[in-house]
């Protein structure tokens, strides 16, 4: 299944005068009702650092609004939530365990994605149902790595690239035409004036969704 457009969580960006993590959780639930309204192919739900608890509230009212769309939710790390919320699958970190390891503990068709951050990785791990290959460009204090990394990861692997970090509209034709499958962001994703970049979930889902299928029109012609 093709998930060309992926948005990432960052709870604390997206409410940083919330007075606890359960202000910033419900927050971010509300927020993601948008995601699944704008056609979101995948949320990753990156608040590993959240109690298990809260985490599984999240969970469940994600996949609770997700239920029939096309959105499919998957959570960061924390596997054992991930199976017990029933949603559509796990992303680990580069230092995660195995991707045979974490599939084997989800239901058939247990979605299991990636980070890498080189060749040597995407070839270790493309096994995963999808990767994320990044900082492509400047995010925040990390450097970019580029297109032509972008390029060798694309070319090491047979699981589609997401390429993530620093991602604009036209940033995100450069990777679709350097091979990614597709993109995935967090700050574009962001409520209009939280970063210079952000345009919020409706507008940013639509700029990315334009840029894919403008890359789309290109490979066919």
């Amino acid at each position: 299944m093709m998930m060309p457009l992926c948005l990432v969580t960052d709870r604390c960006r997206l409410s940083p005068d919330a007075r606890t993590p359960r202000d910033q959780v419900l927050a971010l639930a509300v927020w993601l009702e948008e995601a699944v309204t704008a056609g979101v192919d995948l949320v990753c739900i990156r608040e590993r650092d959240v109690s298990a608890r809260l985490l599984g509230e999240l969970l469940r009212a994600v996949r609770s609004c997700a239920q029939g769309s096309r959105t499919r939710v998957v959570a960061s790390d924390r596997v054992d939530v991930a199976v017990a919320e029933g949603v559509d699958g796990v992303h680990l970190r580069g230092d995660g365990p195995p991707v045979a390891r974490a599939r084997s503990l989800g239901p058939s068709g247990w979605l299991v994605g990636r980070s890498v951050h080189g060749m040597g990785e995407a070839r270790l791990h493309a096994d995963a149902d999808y990767l994320f290959f990044g900082s492509v460009f400047p995010s925040g204090p990390k450097p970019g790595r580029g297109l032509a990394a972008l390029q060798t990861v694309v070319a090491a692997s047979s699981a589609p690239v997401l390429a993530v970090g620093g991602i604009t509209a036209e940033r995100a034709r450069q990777c679709l035409a350097a091979g990614a499958s597709g993109v995935a962001a967090i700050g574009l994703f962001l409520p209009p004036g939280r970063t210079a970049r952000a345009l919020g979930i409706t507008a940013a889902a639509q700029a990315l969704r334009a840029a894919i299928d403008h890359a789309s029109r290109g490979h066919l012609q």
